[in-house]
């Protein structure tokens, strides 16, 4: 058995691994450890606790220490540097005429470093820009490329549904989303129906596909050839909240209403989709 801690850099972040080093720390204190991008202060999410060895990837580092007041203080000279280094770079950016567009920055709580995340529609060189930086701040700079889904994250903002954003508010990584679970959710394929301020799929579309998976084993799908108390028929419309399917019945050629319950599945149907709604929602499964 190992003991660790939990430490997230961000709100709304990954939780990395620590060895407690012999502290004894509680969830919403903020230490001093050392990462690969520096000496870094995040907040615990949970004290010590002792965990399985092959849960973890070893060596863990250790704590160097609970934050101090001092270290409070660095960490708002650190976010005053941060502000002041968003303005010299889009300033930097207008000169060299970069198609790009600076969502934050951050400075690791040692000062080796500051990084500038940005997005951008295609590759940008952005070489001249670090030389500027670097001979402006005096420190070692890097410039990360994010994607739209990333950019969300870090600025936040309301939903459709008037709520702040999934990402922003506790999701911890991206679950992926798919076309396919839209479709099988029957909603609208409308991009503007099912995607996000970021310009991509929903993440709420994966909250509810293990019920709609468990609700598509145990219901008929459109298509599915069905035996009814009425005879032989296919299924024209299905309802996977209700239960009650539409069926098109083989000796009559009219239309009746069953429950899943009262049909039993002669051949199934599968759920697809067009290479035309590929083509037109690709664009929205992207990161």
């Amino acid at each position: 058995m190992t003991e660790i801690i939990g430490v997230r850099f961000k709100s709304v972040g990954k939780i990395y691994y620590f060895s407690p080093g012999g502290l004894q720390i509680t969830p919403a204190d903020k230490v001093i450890v050392e990462t690969a991008r520096g000496v870094e202060c995040g907040e615990v999410v949970f004290g010590n606790k002792s965990v399985e060895d092959d849960a973890i990837v070893a060596p863990l580092k250790a704590v160097i220490r609970i934050a101090t007041e001092d270290d409070f203080r660095q960490i708002e000279k650190n976010k005053l540097k941060e502000k002041d280094a968003f303005g010299i770079c889009e300033e930097k950016i207008a000169k060299l005429g970069l198609k790009m567009n600076l969502v934050d920055v951050e400075c690791t709580f040692d000062n080796s470093k500051l990084l500038f995340y940005f997005t951008a529609e295609n590759r940008v060189d952005f070489r001249e820009l670090v030389k500027e930086l670097a001979g402006v701040f005096r420190t070692r700079i890097e410039l990360r490329q994010i994607g739209v889904r990333d950019e969300a994250k870090m600025l936040g903002g309301l939903g459709i549904c008037g709520r702040p954003f999934c990402c922003a508010s506790f999701l911890g990584d991206f679950q992926p989303v798919s076309i396919k679970m839209a479709k099988e959710q029957s909603l609208s394929l409308n991009p503007t129906k099912i995607s996000g301020a970021c310009g991509r799929l929903m993440c709420c579309l994966k909250y509810e596909q293990d019920g709609y998976e468990e609700l598509f084993r145990i219901t008929p799908k459109v298509g599915a050839l069905v035996e009814t108390p009425s005879g032989k028929g296919t299924v024209t419309d299905s309802n996977l909240i209700s239960g009650k399917l539409h069926v098109k019945l083989e000796q009559t050629g009219g239309d009746a209403v069953f429950t899943r319950e009262q049909v039993k599945v002669l051949k199934d149907s599968v759920v697809r989709l067009s290479r035309e709604e590929i083509n037109a929602l690709k664009e929205l499964e992207k990161n």
